[in-house]
């Protein structure tokens, strides 16, 4: 609730009680002159309610929508005591009751006319600001798809650049075993290479030895 409306709202309240009073009294008065000191008090006051009346609205008006609802709908009850008021004051005030009478009829149904054009204001009022909220939820909705979409596709982007580095580091795994395989070959025929060059050199150095033991033997016992 808004403190601005209830300050509005408790002057209003004291004015139209003190207003009640002072009515209420001035129609008991014998003097006329009396009478008309306190009709122009009254006025002052009527002047002074209605002020406290614009003020509310538009401060009502200026709320959020669940709290103006509320506080609209309380400021036409006060609305429609302050014309029953003025009215009471215009009938003790007037010497001619029928014109009082067709006076009031007129004045009550342009405020029933105003209270449905303002009903139908603030219903219209209240339609387009649910629509302004609405339209603004699809804008969000729709950029947050727009953002989910993107992130898709940059996800979708960056899984692509790892299969392609996943697939060029498996070609270079390849060749990595097929040079594996070329060193394991070549290897294999040089230590083939290798223990056949042994043997042979194994071969002439025992035929050494055996021509070496020979050639001593006839030495020695020749």
């Amino acid at each position: 609730m808004s403190e601005v409306f209830e300050g509005y709202e408790r002057q209003y309240c004291e004015l139209s009680a003190n207003l009640s009073r002072k009515c209420n009294s001035a129609a008991i008065l014998p003097d006329q002159g009396q009478k008309q000191h306190k009709f122009s008090e009254i006025k002052a006051g009527l002047d002074d309610a209605d002020g406290l009346i614009r003020k509310m609205d538009l401060e009502a008006r200026s709320l959020q929508p669940g709290v103006k609802a509320v506080l609209l709908a309380k400021l036409r009850e006060y609305k429609s005591d302050l014309n029953k008021l003025k009215r009471e004051i215009k009938r003790i005030t007037s010497p001619n009751a029928n014109e009082v009478a067709r006076d009031e009829l007129l004045e009550s149904g342009m405020a029933d006319m105003h209270a449905v054009s303002s009903d139908q204001r603030e219903r219209v009022a209240m339609s387009v600001e649910r629509l302004n909220q609405s339209s603004e939820r699809i804008v969000e909705s729709r950029r947050t798809i727009l953002e989910t979409e993107e992130l898709g596709v940059s996800i979708l982007q960056d899984l692509h650049q790892q299969r392609e580095t996943l697939l060029h580091s498996h070609k270079k795994l390849h060749g990595v075993d097929d040079a594996i395989d070329k060193s394991k070959k070549v290897l294999t025929a040089m230590s083939r290479r290798m223990t056949k060059h042994k043997w042979i050199v194994g071969s002439v150095m025992g035929a050494l030895v055996v021509a070496i033991l020979f050639i001593l033997y006839f030495k020695l016992f020749h």
